[in-house]
């Protein structure tokens, strides 16, 4: 089923065609990876809505991403109860692991670093989200193994790509 289509059934469930964006642009992204522009306004044609609308909630909820992401986004909450937890020190050993500052990308396109205001999840803080996992009571040693599974699991699927892309009998 076409992104379109997608669009349209999830929009079918709602009175208001405004009410559909947010599951809108989830469809959109999932299909895209991030939402440019051109993405943001045929979400906005589909379901018959001012563009603003949709860009307004594009660029409002950390959920969406407007600019293309690494293949791991580590979101780091750095609310109250995480930075009381350590999450400040945290930031800086990922900036300095990665070697990117918060809302970087790292060149090989594997991490992506971000700041969010809350994950809502204080009972395990300090507490980062990758993709729709979290990952709580962080320290050094656990952002380390994190970063060296990742790490495996990209070079892992990097070489499923390459292996997917090459002509056959290669």
């Amino acid at each position: 089923m076409s992104m379109r289509e997608k669009i349209r059934q999830a929009a079918a469930r709602y009175p208001d065609q405004r009410s559909a964006i947010m599951p809108a642009l989830l469809i959109a992204q999932q299909e895209h990876g991030h939402l440019p522009g051109p993405i943001l306004e045929e979400v906005a044609d589909i379901l018959g809505v001012e563009r603003i609308w949709v860009y307004e909630l594009a660029t409002f909820y950390t959920l969406f991403h407007t600019e293309p992401i690494g293949r791991f986004h580590l979101q780091l909450c750095d609310n109250v109860s995480c930075m009381l937890c350590g999450s400040e020190a945290l930031l800086k050993h990922l900036e300095t692991a990665l070697e990117i500052k918060t809302g970087e990308t790292t060149p090989d396109l594997l991490f992506t670093l971000s700041t969010v205001e809350c994950l809502g999840a204080c009972e395990m803080a300090p507490v980062m989200q990758v993709a729709d996992d979290y990952h709580g009571n962080l320290d050094i040693a656990r952002i380390d193994a994190l970063l060296a599974r990742l790490r495996a699991e990209g070079a892992q699927a990097m070489s499923a790509d390459v292996a997917a892309a090459a002509p056959p009998g290669e």
